[in-house]
Formats: C-alpha cells, structure tokens, sequence
C-alpha cells in the first residue's frame, strides 16, 4: 500500500485534497492562475495538446487552469465513486448545466415541488423553450414517484432538504426507482455539502453545489459546482464546454480558501443552530420549527437515517400574525441581516412564503414563516436578539 492508498477522513482531505505539487509549485495554496491564450512549443505541440481529452490539460483558458482545475479535484475527492467535478460561475449556472446535459426536446423533467425557486424558473422558462415538460412532485412521494414516473421521463431533480419548508426527501428510495427505469437522478447537496449526505455514493448521477454557500463560506465570490458518477461526466463535460461555462480563477481561488476550513465552519454551524432551533421551538409566539434534526420537521426520520449532520440554515412558523407583525420582528434584529443567500460566516434572516412557489402540495402553516441562517457569532447574543424580535411580534400581532 502506498501514501496515495491510504484511508483518510473527510476532515484531512479537506486540507490536503487538490493540492497537487505540479499545481502548486511548492507553496502551499495553488496560486491564482489568470489567463486565455496558452503557448505551444510548435505545431506538433498545439495538435497533440488539442487531441483528445482536454480534462485537466492546458489548452485554452477556458478550458479551465490548474487554480479551478484543485477545487474540481478536491470537491471530486469528497464525493466517493464520483468521476470528477465541472466548476461553474454561480450554483443557478451549475444546476442549468446539469439539466442541460441531461435532458432533450420531447423529455419530461420530475422536479421537488420544494426546490430552489431559480430551479423552478429554469424549468418552467428555459426548458419549457426548449421543448422539455416539467412535472412538480410532492417531496415526501417517496418510493411513491414510481407511479409518477412516464415514458418521457429522463431526469428526477431532487432537493433535500427544501429551500424554504425544509422537507426532507427519501433520496435513496428515489434513486432506487430511478436507477431501474434508466432515469438520472440530480440532487441539489448545497444544504448538506458531500460531508454530511455523499451524494454519489447513495446513487446519485449529479450532485449540485452552491458553492457560493459553504464552500466559499466568506459572503464574497459566486460559485457553482456539479460532480459526475461516472456514467454522466462525458456528457457533463461536454455540455458545460459547449454551453462555454467557465468559473473565474479568482473565484475558485476563493473557494478552495474556503474549503480547507469548512467542516470546522460546518460544525459551528450545526451546532449553533441546533441550539437556537430548539430555543425556539419552547418559545411563545412560535408555533413550529421547521429543522430536519428536529421531529418538528416533515421528513425528520429519513434525515435521522441518511445524513452525518445538519448545517445552519432552517425555519420556524410563528404563531398567528401577518405580514406586518413578521415585519415588526424582522425589521428591528441587530444581529440577522436580512438578504437572500447562506452559508456565509455571517447570521441572516427572510420572510419565507413558500406557497408562492409550490404547484402541487399547498401546505397550511399557523403563520408566516421566518428563514434563518445561522452564522459564526456567539449563540447567546443570536437568542438575545430573537428574543427582543419575537417579543416586538406578539406585541404586534395582538
């Protein structure tokens, strides 16, 4: 057995993986490299160099420089049985490459009734264009997407858990069905990342990250990312060079930063928002929490069963009230800001309504929705500050 055989966990992969030497030069982080035109030594060169393959070779800027080509690596190495990984310059690009490869005019796409809303208008826009069918289905069906399943249908898009009500999907009960009638199954993994649910080694054919979330984890680069089993990375690769995908090196410079020290952040995460989530759940003025560590949760039992851990992002119901009293919690926090992405080390707080993106499963809460993410301050200065917003709620609701 040789170094290069030996098992490692995932937490010293996330340092070590990526960091070839023939990349990195003998420094420690690959360096930034910027660049388009790369120069051959003749004509012999430039046609061998353009034969085949082009996967981690130098060819053309677009095609990719060993900075992109490390986080690719490393994101890869997280994902047992995956083939390899395509970067991309944002999470909605990654799960648009992915479709692409996947599905032609006159196929059906089964899509989560939960997912990312851009998921949502991507399919019911772009594909709709271009001759694909899409059919919403309830994310806890189940083995159940069986009876769902038509003779068009080529792909299943899956979430889990939801972006918004936070349920979770029996992944392995789908991708079962799915790999028995010849179907590709894509996951969206931002929630989870590959260290707390591997996605490929369950069965799926793409993985979809985010990596604007966890993976960066600074609130500053926007990235994407789509890891292949082997049956899919051909068409993968071949559909993001056609469709011209590329991510900035300085962006993907970034994510690999960000990378080395995720599963710490990831565990600070959990953590912090574990104990915020049950906080809450004792709390007056709030009627549910919508956490998949929680039974609280739809879809809590499958998530005790298939994942390693719970990242920082949930919601909760409050109870009763309208808009304008969620709005008197949410306007007052000093600690939340209030903007649209995660996964940052920063704590941010929405209004959720997840009835405006849903087709098929219309789910009645007892109140509006707050989405939190809970970031990397101390935890009792979070509760300090939804303590006061809740008791700035109930004042307004009466």
């Amino acid at each position: 057995m040789t170094d290069d055989d030996l098992p490692i966990k995932p937490a010293t992969r996330l340092v070590q993986a990526g960091r070839r030497a023939e990349w990195t030069k003998g420094v420690v982080n690959v360096p930034v490299w910027r660049g388009s035109t790369v120069l051959y030594d003749n004509v012999a060169h430039m046609r061998a160099t353009g034969a085949g393959d082009l996967h981690e070779k130098l060819f053309y800027g677009r095609k990719g420089l060993p900075t992109q080509w490390s986080l690719a690596d490393a994101l890869t190495s997280l994902e047992p049985g995956a083939e390899a990984t395509f970067l991309y310059p944002s999470g909605v690009a990654a799960i648009a490459a992915a479709l692409l490869s996947v599905l032609s005019p006159g196929d059906e796409l089964l899509l989560v009734d939960s997912a990312y809303d851009p998921t949502r208008g991507l399919a019911t826009g772009l594909l709709t264009r271009m001759g694909v069918t899409t059919r919403f289905y309830d994310p806890l069906v189940g083995a159940g997407i069986a009876e769902l399943i038509g003779p068009a249908t080529k792909a299943i898009f899956l979430e889990s858990p939801g972006s918004l009500s936070f349920e979770v999907q029996d992944i392995p009960a789908i991708v079962e069905i799915a790999k028995a009638r010849g179907i590709t199954t894509i996951l969206d993994n931002t929630w989870a990342t590959p260290l707390f649910f591997p996605a490929i080694e369950k069965g799926v054919d793409l993985t979809v990250l985010a990596c604007t979330k966890y993976v960066v984890g600074h609130s500053d680069a926007m990235l994407g990312s789509v890891t292949a089993a082997p049956s899919h990375w051909a068409a993968l690769r071949d559909t993001s060079f056609q469709l011209g995908q590329v991510a900035s090196p300085d962006d993907a410079y970034l994510g690999s930063r960000g990378l080395r020290t995720m599963g710490v952040r990831l565990a600070q995460h959990q953590q912090s928002a574990l104990a915020i989530a049950k906080w809450l759940a004792e709390q007056p003025g709030v009627a549910q929490v919508l956490h998949p560590a929680l039974p609280s949760c739809p879809g809590h039992d499958i998530f005790a069963r298939d994942f390693l851990g719970s990242s920082g992002l949930f919601a909760f119901v409050l109870d009763g009230g309208n808009d304008a009293a969620r709005t008197a919690m949410l306007d007052g926090l000093a600690h939340f800001g209030l903007g649209f992405s995660w996964g940052g080390y920063e704590s941010l707080a929405i209004p959720a309504d997840p009835h405006r993106y849903r087709s098929v499963t219309k789910r009645d809460f007892a109140g509006p929705l707050i989405r939190l993410q809970i970031g990397l301050e101390d935890t009792d200065d979070l509760i300090a500050d939804l303590d006061r917003g809740l008791a700035r709620f109930r004042a307004a609701r009466g």
